[in-house]
């Protein structure tokens, strides 16, 4: 290496990526004589970065030092190793282009050189200035194409063996010129195999992605399709977006195809758009509810205040009856309704069990239709569990809902109760849980479908005829409760599912009061009734009447306000939900101005608005000798 060419390539190290050598090209001369060297030096150091060599073997350490290196220009004859097997075994490591410099005697072995594909081309000598220039220019030229086409291909095959999409691209017959390992995989082959073969010869293809397929290619345009595979309820979602590739000119020559698995971003929409819908409808749920909860307190208070007015007709009394039995199951209705609405957590107590099933009977008859039969298989002297009874009983009405679902040409349900010892289960305490099971002998679950039960808002029903929240209720009563959930089934044969509910430690606490008389007035007292139906203001304040106290009725906060500014009242009976001001603000004026003076909200629908904890609370529908109660301890 010359003196000269030795602070070039020094030089050109020592430069950053700003520098000449970034922006240069790099050549490497390569011949033992002197000053060719230095007349090829100075022919190229205008547009290049140039190193030059005397000697083969020094050339080949400076390409392997060099990786840069775009074209290296080599003299045929030198001593130990002629040009043609220089550039040769350069090949072997490194990507430059290699020109032949050459006389007449040696233009066999530029021949040979040439079929190997050992040279591009070659300058005999003595040379043309231009025609080497131009001859190097090309090569160059060819070298900087062929290393972004180089640097395409890396990016190109790191976005196909690393991108999660199984990804494709195609010729406009539909044959794969291009795959990664995502897609081979899913038409079960290896990419190699793949390759030259279309789609429709490796795996089955849905007409309507052959079809897409061909629309894309035909049209030039980017499609965007959702497809879905599998069974209802346990489909696959995929998207596939096909991207047509144009020729030179113009025409589609190439399909790329990216396919990506969007189940699970299918799956949280169905949930954002099932969650909205159930949230609206837990709304549309409690004002129903209150709404009906005013009209039974009416029915029930009317029909109560008319029994004494009937003695002694008895049909008329038979009526009333029938007719207080109704407004009474209907009120136990629209209790669930509002267990359905609320977001409060659940209230465990000491729960008779086998008591509570029981009692659900009446309402197995009316919410399960007459094509199947309930039956009970109740163990004796159990324990009674910690649990939510409304929620277990909701719980248990759900189970078997969705076991009369899967016989609709009717059967047998099996709702049975026993002891269950649990000892190695590592996410329960060892001990004696009480435990429930609902058996039917429906059509089973596919298992593919079964490990999904229990997700929120998954169902395979028909739209319109589940919200997908039965089985996941469920589950979730089983956790909060610090018990759990079981369930076993097999196509054709039926469904068990089972609850383990840890046991209580004291007695089951009875589920309603026990009738007693309404008590009388103690001392004479004066309520004001307030409530803007008139209906059940009226039935509330012929209670307080019937009582023994002085009754004053007010339709709305404002004019309770006023009435209460004029006369003297002992306690205040207001609705919750009433125009303009609800019966916490009234209740929070009141305190405020009066704070001696007691007051009993009521309200068909409690979560309606937030209710202070130190305000005394009763629910509609009510019982005259529950009011009684209140009314009676508050004047005290």
């Amino acid at each position: 290496m010359t003196h000269g060419t030795q602070d070039a390539f020094r030089d050109g190290f020592l430069e950053d990526g700003t520098g000449l050598a970034a922006h240069r090209g790099t050549i490497l001369a390569v011949d033992d004589e002197p000053d060719i060297l230095i007349a090829l030096e100075d022919l190229f150091e205008d547009e290049y970065r140039v190193l030059t060599s005397p000697k083969p073997a020094e050339a080949l350490e400076i390409l392997r030092a060099e990786p840069d290196i775009a074209v290296v220009i080599s003299d045929q004859r030198m001593p130990g190793m002629t040009g043609d097997a220089l550039l040769a075994e350069a090949r072997t490591f490194h990507d430059a282009q290699a020109i032949l410099l050459t006389g007449y005697a040696d233009i066999t072995a530029v021949i040979g050189a040439l079929n190997r594909g050992g040279i591009i081309g070659y300058v005999t000598k003595p040379w043309d200035a231009g025609l080497l220039r131009g001859t190097v220019r090309t090569a160059f030229e060819r070298h900087s194409l062929g290393r972004e086409l180089a640097t395409e291909r890396a990016l190109l095959r790191g976005l196909l063996d690393h991108a999660e999409e199984a990804i494709s691209f195609k010729d406009a017959q539909g044959r794969f010129v291009r795959l990664n390992a995502r897609k081979a995989a899913l038409l079960g082959r290896s990419v190699a195999d793949s390759l030259g073969r279309r789609e429709a010869d490796l795996a089955p293809v849905a007409a309507e992605s052959a079809a897409a397929d061909l629309a894309a290619v035909r049209s030039g345009e980017v499609g965007n399709t959702l497809v879905s595979e599998g069974p209802a309820g346990a489909e696959r979602w995929t998207q596939v977006v096909r991207v047509p590739i144009r020729d030179a000119a113009g025409a589609v020559a190439h399909l790329a195809t990216i396919e990506r698995d969007v189940t699970e971003q299918k799956s949280l929409e169905a949930r954002l758009r099932q969650s909205d819908k159930m949230q609206a409808l837990g709304t549309l749920a409690g004002g129903i509810a209150h709404d009906f909860n005013n009209l039974l307190t009416a029915i029930l208070g009317s029909l109560e205040l008319a029994v004494p007015k009937v003695e002694g007709q008895p049909r008329v009394q038979r009526l009333i009856e029938n007719a207080r039995g109704a407004a009474e199951r209907g009120a136990s209705l629209t209790k669930r309704l509002l267990s359905f609405s609320r977001t409060h957590d659940l209230h465990a107590r000491a729960t008779d069990v086998n008591t509570l099933i029981a009692g659900m009977s009446d309402l197995f008859g009316r919410s399960l239709g007459g094509l199947v039969t309930v039956r009970t298989d109740l163990a004796p002297d159990l324990p009674p569990a910690q649990v939510d009874p409304d929620q277990l009983e909701l719980a248990v009405l759900n189970l078997c809902i969705n076991a009369r679902d899967a016989m609709p040409d009717g059967g047998t349900i099996v709702v049975a109760t026993d002891r269950l010892v649990i000892a190695d289960d590592p996410d329960l305490a060892p001990g004696t849980y009480l435990r429930v099971s609902v058996t039917d002998e429906g059509s089973g679950i596919p298992p593919e479908i079964l490990k999904r039960v229990c997700e929120p808002f998954f169902t395979t029903k028909a739209v319109g005829q589940g919200t997908g929240l039965g089985l996941a209720m469920v589950f979730g009563l089983a956790q909060q409760s610090k018990g759990r959930f079981s369930i076993e089934s097999a196509v054709g044969r039926g469904t068990r599912v089972e609850l383990a509910l840890p046991c209580a430690e004291g007695a089951a606490q009875a589920e309603t009061a026990e009738e007693a008389d309404a008590p009388l007035a103690s001392r004479p007292a004066r309520v004001l009734v307030v409530d803007d139906d008139p209906e059940v203001r009226h039935v509330t304040a012929s209670f307080i009447r019937r009582f023994g106290y002085r009754e004053t009725e007010a339709a709305s906060g404002t004019a309770a306000l006023a009435l209460l500014e004029r006369e003297t009242f002992d306690l205040v009976v207001a609705d919750l939900a009433m125009p303009g001001m609800s019966g916490v603000d009234l209740a929070n004026l009141v305190r405020a101005r009066w704070p001696d003076l007691p007051l009993l909200i009521l309200t068909g629908h409690a979560e309606a608005i937030e209710i202070p904890e130190d305000l005394p609370v009763l629910a509609k529908p009510f019982q005259s000798a529950e009011l009684a109660r209140r009314v009676s301890a508050l004047l005290d």
